[in-house]
């Protein structure tokens, strides 16, 4: 057997699953999935090292080697990403603002003591219709039937609790 082309050729797998490796690393960073591209890239690069090192100690440094581009690479990642660089998917665009209906459970205390009507039979639980906003919420215990004139007593949380409104 000749060693010298097995280790030629143990060099160019070495080097080819290293440059594999880099792509498949680079390529999570930029477009992050469940995993696969950078999972095979990292036993891409273990194998490059496990082929390519001698010793134990060669081994280890050419993994230091390795972390460093890696962190340099993450840093071009997290550059971009403040920049507004980066893939437009990874961003959300959206906002949730009250104007629209969304309601923060700290804003909920805005509707204690405000009345409105059952939209649903509350068995404890249900739906009310508050200055037009539809939320969910619980009755105190009692059943109140569809319609039913209620209002808002408490707010545990995101829980809201109504009764039958006294007024």
């Amino acid at each position: 057997m000749d060693w010298g082309a097995f280790i030629n050729n143990v060099s160019a797998v070495a080097l080819v699953l290293f440059v594999i490796g880099i792509i498949l690393v680079t390529i999570e960073m930029f477009i992050p999935g469940f995993g696969v591209a950078g999972i095979s890239g990292t036993i891409c690069l273990v194998l490059a090292v496990l082929f390519s090192a001698d010793s134990f100690f060669e081994g280890l440094i050419m993994m230091l080697v390795i972390f460093v581009i890696l962190g340099v690479l993450f840093g071009v990642v997290l550059t971009s990403l403040s920049r507004g660089k980066m893939n437009k998917t990874l961003v959300l665009n959206e906002e949730q603002r009250k104007e629209k209906g969304y309601i923060s459970s700290e804003d909920l205390n805005y509707f204690i003591d405000k009345q409105g009507n059952a939209i649903t039979d509350l068995r404890p639980s249900g739906s009310v219709d508050i200055e037009g906003l539809k939320l969910d919420v619980v009755s105190d215990g009692e059943y109140i039937s569809k319609g039913t004139k209620v209002e808002i007593i408490k707010v545990q949380g995101n829980k809201i609790i109504v009764r039958k409104a006294t007024k």
